[in-house]
């Protein structure tokens, strides 16, 4: 089986790179079923406290490959296997993982709506990013039409979403839709950076940071407020919490175990 999606490991970060770089990354149905199942073995690996995804290559993506997916589209929740996690997480139960994403040459339409269903993205200063599908006479369907104007609201986002227009790395920070830009050599270390950072800390209490921010934004904070207090009730009883307050009190670093 050719392998469209690398896995390594190091420490508590685990590090997929999208490994299609003959076809610009483009993504098939393999190569989305790969990245499925990739994400699934995060998942269920209880040593692995946050995921960097990159690329391969001289770009990111060029997103969707047209010809082999769009005559599925009519079948699409079969797209990802059912031991799967979908990672532009429209479907199934969500990740719980930290992911950071980093992003350098061209990142175009389903790449995109993969980088915002991250949680914190890096770009390298040759990035661009173009959503596209307009020109296809489809739509972004991976997620985008939402995310796009959750980041930078409305009329930014239609400026895009309906011209297909490009944005450069700059442009992209200033909108909000990547959060750092770097030189393109600092672009993997600065994304494994973070995640090393976030792995430190108590992986109970990262869970729980994602789920009452997700819960705000699908639900609104009226529903995330009703999980506040019984979230925080649990998370106080836990091993993790205990050893913060031992560490901070004994002036030493902390040690989490997720329990």
């Amino acid at each position: 089986m050719t392998v469209l999606v690398t896995e390594e490991t190091e420490g508590p970060v685990r590090k997929l790179g999208l490994n299609r770089p003959e076809k610009r990354n483009a993504m098939n149905i393999a190569f989305i079923e790969q990245l499925s199942a990739a994400f699934a073995r995060v998942e269920e690996d209880a040593a692995i406290r946050a995921t960097v995804l990159f690329a391969h290559g001289p770009m990111f993506t060029a997103g969707l490959d047209l010809m082999d997916v769009l005559p599925r589209l009519g079948d699409a929740d079969t797209l990802f296997r059912s031991s799967g996690v979908d990672p532009w997480g429209t479907h199934g139960p969500a990740r719980t993982k930290p992911l950071i994403v980093a992003v350098h040459g061209k990142c175009l339409t389903l790449g995109i709506e993969l980088m915002l269903a991250g949680d914190i993205t890096v770009a390298s200063e040759d990035a661009t990013f173009e959503q596209i599908e307009i020109d296809r006479g489809i739509f972004p369907f991976g997620g985008g039409t939402a995310r796009w104007v959750q980041t930078m609201g409305w009329g930014n986002a239609m400026q895009y979403l309906l011209t297909g227009e490009a944005l450069d790395a700059r442009e992209a920070h200033r909108l909000g839709l990547v959060q750092r830009v770097v030189a393109r050599d600092a672009l993997l270390e600065t994304a494994m950076g973070l995640a090393r950072r976030i792995a430190a800390k108590p992986p109970l209490a990262i869970k729980a940071t994602l789920e009452s921010a997700r819960t705000a934004v699908l639900e609104g904070e009226r529903a995330a407020a009703e999980k506040l207090l019984p979230a925080i009730t649990r998370l106080a009883m836990t091993e993790d919490a205990r050893e913060a307050l031992q560490a901070f009190l004994e002036r030493r670093p902390a040690t989490f175990h997720g329990r």
